[in-house]
């Protein structure tokens, strides 16, 4: 496929490194800094990490220093880059979408941060989607696209789900009667979607590792802190065994990506 160079490359340009501008001030909102709540402390503790069952624990949430190294290069690198996959735009509406999320959490509107997190994860899913149909140019592209932004995809593929968890609590919902239950029924979601991103994908490792990651976290939560279960505890072990799997056996296989053209 031919390059697509960019119609207006500074506009992108001063937009991305904005976007990436905003997000960081969110994130260090996030953390306390500017008199900000930390996530873990707002909304009444519902996205602690024992706020539900579906909560991953607190050293997960690392993956986030990753994943902002990785767009801070992304940023500075796309100066260079002639945006030929059409990528740049997508990536600052992600970076202003988790600093949208973090400002509806320190408001305590745990409801509206669900939408928030839904459109974030269709953003990086269509960025995902553009990643596979439209090869990198070279490893550092490689590396600084697919790499960040799969590893950002996959963490949200898990934050989503404690996202949703959470704002159910927070409505009074009991799972009528057995919430260890539903979450195994939504760890074995998180399963199925990180064995389809894995087909679809070709086996990628970055979005399959903070998949893998974030369901091995909730395991070490689940059976280290309260609210424990070993029933949860468990169901994510396994189910990051068995996204782990499907990405090793798809890669090994050199199964096409459903979404790369043929060439």
């Amino acid at each position: 496929m031919p390059a697509r160079r960019s119609d207006r490359p500074w506009a992108r340009r001063i937009a991305v490194s904005a976007a990436f501008v905003v997000c960081v001030i969110g994130s260090m909102i996030g953390v306390g800094v500017f008199g900000g709540t930390p996530i873990s402390e707002a909304a009444g503790g519902l996205l602690a990490a024992d706020g539900t069952y579906i909560a991953p624990g607190s050293g997960a949430f690392s993956i986030w220093t990753v994943i902002y190294v990785g767009l801070g290069l992304y940023t500075l690198w796309q100066w260079w880059d002639a945006d030929s996959r059409g990528l740049a735009w997508l990536a600052a509406a992600s970076m202003v979408l988790n600093a949208a999320w973090i400002l509806v959490v320190q408001a305590g509107w745990v409801l509206a941060s669900v939408l928030v997190i839904a459109a974030l994860l269709g953003v990086l899913s269509a960025l995902f989607v553009r990643c596979h149909r439209n090869r990198p140019a070279g490893r550092v592209e490689a590396v600084l696209t697919d790499g960040v932004f799969g590893l950002y995809l996959g963490w949200v593929c898990v934050a989503i789900c404690a996202n949703v968890a959470a704002a159910l609590v927070g409505a009074g919902f009991d799972g009528f009667g057995a919430p260890q239950w539903w979450a195994v029924g939504v760890l074995a979601v998180a399963a199925l979607v990180g064995v389809a991103l894995a087909r679809f994908a070709a086996g990628r490792l970055a979005v399959a590792a903070a998949l893998i990651w974030g369901l091995a976290w909730i395991a070490v939560a689940r059976a280290a802190t309260e609210p424990s279960s070993t029933a949860v505890a468990i169901a994510a072990g396994v189910a990051a065994a068995v996204v782990a799997v499907a990405t090793v056996v798809t890669r090994l296989r050199g199964m096409p990506s459903v979404g790369t053209p043929v060439r």
